[in-house]
């Protein structure tokens, strides 16, 4: 399926050209139908003659319903522009080929209608007129057919045209996140909620979990049922006009601008940096302005960065991603202003003196120093979906976040030239130089300020970095060779520097030198002045080992009590154990235990014990 929408000035004969197509009123309210007017968006269908099964989004012309026709226009592929013949170019012809414009809408045709009102002369003076006002848009060289919905004239040609315009269309991709949004939503008796949209890339099917974002939250929906064009489907993939049936929500909490998503595959941004791409530039729009994307028209705050850049500050939330096209129009005006494209969409903050002008300077030369600027769009990718210069500015990112963003990211294990990719992340390689620095600076200020200690724990590491992933400290770890034992970060050869309990653990190592296991009691160890925080210190230098019940011994004493349990008869006892160790129950039971616990020996029944 295709999909196209009308564009035009009100009265041009939009819905009556289509309803010639389509044998179908595009007009659904008693209201439209009184006065003759389109309101709100109009839906419709076909098949051309090649077989191609053809949508059609009939919009309002009129200006007080201009934001209804960017609902309608903003989804959609492809346009067909109507300018009646007998009238010529109109003041709201001028604001929808503006809006198709922002909107970078590059396939479509013209529509010549009420081609029975106007002779040959006026017909040319026309089309002259039209091809002047579409000069420099994508539709500047759009086929142009002559039609009458009154007389039938041209009705065949322009379904032959379209079949031509629509072969040319590039094909959506199936596998594509999906991004519906709705334009329509009711309650159906026996079936609940149904939401309608334009599927314009990814595949629906009945069970998929989906996310609902509204202005308010971002909720889980399931998918009951799918229709298209009254007919029901197991599955739909792009480019088609969709009905989806949701479980789980209400029709009342559903609106025209919500969107149907992937799970978890859009970022929801309410601060966006963005170019213009034609129109009032930056300076020249009002600080508060009405932008319109998709079916979505709210307030947002612009911030000039230059007369071509600017942040925008959305009123609420909304799945973008880089080049996305936005509509501009001033609060209560009726006229389109600018059109602006998504560059960015994790700005970084701005909250120094000069950071607007220095970020749009940064902008300029993004767009300089890209092969893209040379050649044209089709080309070569955008300067702003390289992700080269957003991870550099960060330091490291998820490749999800990238993904989620519209960065081109291709293969998440061949990232572009001075980026690292390790696991889920993204890192620029001077980053992983910058923590290394770090690293060995805390390293060396925490010896400094705590000379007992073994080394610095992890998690403090962790903080110096100011990083959240413990796995990229371990890059940082790598990158500046340091040690790591027991959970502690070390510089290469440190050696614990116990300063004046020095004389005493070396008092304390020559006692248990000459009898391994007369472990110290508490009243010999405060002699020694050795509290536990000395203690510690010894241990984690690897001079002492402490055991649980306040028994100190030295590092090897484990391996001399396997020596000497080896000569007893196995299985041993408690009793047989301390007679071999020359010791005392207060310090046989502690080190048995952890023998037990390193695996060197294995109680069994009865208070037995032997080697493993």
């Amino acid at each position: 399926m295709h999909v196209v929408a009308t564009a035009g000035h009100v009265d041009h004969g939009k819905s009556a050209l289509v309803r010639a197509l389509t044998d179908m009123d595009p007009d659904r309210w008693a209201e439209e139908k009184r006065r003759g007017l389109t309101i709100d968006l109009g839906f419709v269908w076909t098949t051309l003659p090649s077989g191609t099964d053809l949508a059609f989004v009939d919009v309002p012309g009129h200006e007080k319903f201009l934001g209804n026709m960017l609902a309608g226009v903003g989804p959609a592929p492809v346009v067909i522009f109507v300018v009646a013949a007998d009238e010529g170019w109109q003041e709201q012809s001028t604001d929808h080929r503006d809006a198709v414009r922002a909107l970078d809408i590059r396939h479509g045709l013209i529509a010549l209608t009420r081609a029975d009102r106007a002779d040959a002369t006026r017909r040319a003076e026309v089309t002259a007129q039209v091809r002047h006002e579409l000069a420099g848009t994508a539709l500047a060289d759009a086929p142009l057919v002559e039609v009458s919905a009154h007389t039938g004239e041209g009705i065949a040609q322009m379904r032959q045209v379209l079949d031509e315009v629509l072969a040319q269309v590039p094909a959506p991709d199936p596998q594509a996140r999906v991004r519906v949004w709705i334009d329509r939503a009711f309650s159906v008796k026996g079936a609940g909620t149904v939401v309608t949209g334009t599927l314009s890339a990814g595949t629906l099917r009945v069970g998929d979990k989906l996310e609902l974002a509204s202005p308010d939250d971002t909720r889980a929906v399931e998918v009951r049922g799918l229709h298209s064009e009254n007919m029901a489907h197991q599955v739909l993939e792009p480019t088609s006009r969709v009905a989806v049936n949701l479980r789980g929500i209400s029709a009342d909490a559903i609106h025209r601008g919500h969107s149907l998503l992937s799970l978890g595959a859009w970022e929801l941004v309410e601060q966006i940096d963005v170019r213009r791409t034609f129109g009032q530039d930056f300076y020249e729009l009002p600080q508060n302005i009405v932008v319109h994307i998709g079916t979505a028209g709210l307030e947002a705050h612009v911030r000039p960065l230059s007369a071509d850049y600017a942040r925008l500050s959305l009123a609420h939330p909304l799945p973008l991603q880089l080049l996305d096209r936005f509509v501009v129009r001033s609060p209560g005006g009726r006229h389109v202003s600018a059109g602006v494209q998504v560059i960015d969409v994790y700005p970084p903050e701005l909250n120094r003196r000069g950071a607007a002008r220095r970020r749009a300077e940064e902008l300029e030369l993004l767009v300089d120093a890209s092969p893209s600027a040379t050649s044209t769009p089709a080309a070569s990718p955008s300067p702003f979906t390289d992700p080269t210069a957003y991870v550099q500015r960060v330091g490291y990112v998820p490749v999800g976040k990238l993904q989620r963003a519209g960065f081109a990211v291709g293969d998440p294990a061949a990232p572009p030239q001075g980026i690292i990719a390790f696991r889920q992340w993204w890192i620029a390689a001077r980053e992983i130089t910058r923590w290394k620095n770090q690293l060995l600076v805390a390293l060396g200020k925490h010896t400094q300020d705590n000379p007992l200690a073994a080394g610095m724990p992890r998690k403090a590491a962790m903080d110096a970095l100011d990083l959240q992933e413990d796995a990229l400290l371990g890059i940082a770890v790598a990158a500046a060779k340091v040690e790591q034992v027991d959970g502690v970060l070390r510089l290469p050869g440190h050696k614990v520097d116990l300063g004046a309990a020095e004389a005493s653990v070396a008092k304390l190592e020559a006692w248990l030198a000459d009898d391994p296991f007369a472990a110290p009691e508490a009243d010999e160890l405060q002699e020694l002045r050795l509290g536990a925080k000395q203690l510690a210190a010894a241990e984690n230098a690897g001079r002492l080992l402490r055991l649980g019940q306040g028994i100190v011994l030295l590092p090897g004493a484990p391996q001399e009590a396997k020596k000497r349990i080896a000569q007893l008869e196995q299985p041993f006892t408690l009793s047989a154990a301390r007679k071999a160790l020359s010791t005392t129950r207060r310090v046989a039971i502690p080190l048995l235990e952890y023998l037990d616990e390193q695996g060197i020996t294995r109680r069994l029944d009865g208070g037995l014990r032997e080697l493993r």
